[in-house]
């Protein structure tokens, strides 16, 4: 006689339905462990986010560590989050800070959700597309897939940074702020910070070489990551966006198409992609490099960043030009 077994009936567990009062993660990557880095001392954090992090992240299945930031550990905590090697590491903190700890993770570093706590918070604008800290980190959690991210990276010999967004070096790197205010409301500090810019204007003219090609003259330099760039399509180099005005009616209008619309657009402007840059100046070059302002030294050297580090964002990024 042989026994017959009969399929159970009992059904099986659905893995995908989570329990009651837990939100679903995403399916594109494993986020079984996560860890968020916290600067509770940046503009657009506050003293209670590490708790509210912590509440958020309750919601989901997953193992997760918030670490708050200190000035004299900042070092150490990011290497340790680091070498911890979580599935995610997403950063609560300032556009200077997010883009040093990606630029720490590199290409084989964990997936970097670098979240808006800052300023201008252009990484997290591109990736997320919002300024709301708490939407983006749900949207990571649940929508977030590997995405590698493309970059830049400016010299001048003894400053370094890296840009994941874009750098602008001239004096109308001064109307990033601008721009900032206009999007925020505050009309009059717009124009105030558009007044400034255009009182620097003409005050010293770039020479620059894209690609090691004959030196040219601008009023400013901008160079564009792809993954905010309107004119290119894959990750074939940096737009390069050269700012020509030739008169004060010219440099108003410039600055005008960069407070409100696509500057792009401006006559005075042309584009291409490039590998490399090198920018040269009479005095020191000013600069915002990914919503950071910096001053660089006279000569200054931009290279293209194929892969700088990989993200956790919604494919396809939200890709908002920030510029």
């Amino acid at each position: 006689m042989t026994d017959t077994l009969s399929p159970t009936t009992d059904p099986e567990p659905a893995a995908d339905i989570p329990p009651e009062g837990q939100h679903v993660l995403t399916q594109h990557v494993a986020l079984g462990r996560v860890i968020i880095l916290v600067n509770p001392l940046a503009g657009g954090v506050g003293p209670n986010a590490a708790e509210e992090a912590a509440a958020i992240l309750s919601d989901y299945a997953c193992e997760t560590t918030v670490v708050a930031l200190e000035g004299g550990q900042f070092d150490a905590q990011v290497k340790h989050a680091l070498d911890a090697r979580p599935d995610a590491l997403f950063v609560l903190a300032g556009d200077g800070t997010a883009g040093t700890i990606a630029s720490r993770a590199g290409p084989d570093g964990p997936l970097i959700a670098p979240l808006p706590g800052g300023t201008m918070n252009m990484l997290p604008r591109a990736l997320y597309g919002t300024a709301d800290w708490k939407i983006a980190l749900r949207r990571a959690l649940e929508e977030g897939a590997r995405q590698r991210v493309a970059g830049g990276e400016v010299t001048d010999g003894r400053f370094k940074q890296a840009f994941y967004c874009a750098a602008i070096l001239g004096s109308p790197a001064l109307w990033a702020p601008a721009r900032e205010a206009v999007r925020e409301g505050k009309f009059g500090l717009a124009w105030a910070y558009a007044r400034r810019a255009l009182k620097r204007a003409f005050t010293g003219r770039l020479r620059f070489s894209l690609d090691g090609r004959a030196d040219r003259r601008a009023e400013a330099l901008v160079l564009i990551s792809p993954m905010i760039s309107k004119a290119m399509d894959e990750h074939t180099g940096l737009e390069a966006a050269a700012m020509n005005p030739s008169d004060a009616l010219q440099a108003f209008r410039l600055a005008a198409h960069a407070v409100f619309d696509d500057w792009r657009q401006d006559p005075a402007v042309t584009t291409k992609a490039i590998q490399q840059a090198t920018v040269r100046a009479r005095s020191r070059i000013p600069a915002v490099i990914d919503g950071e302002p910096a001053l660089l030294r006279h000569e200054a050297h931009v290279r293209f960043i194929r892969t700088a580090f990989c993200a956790l964002a919604p494919d396809p990024p939200a890709a908002e030009d920030s510029v």
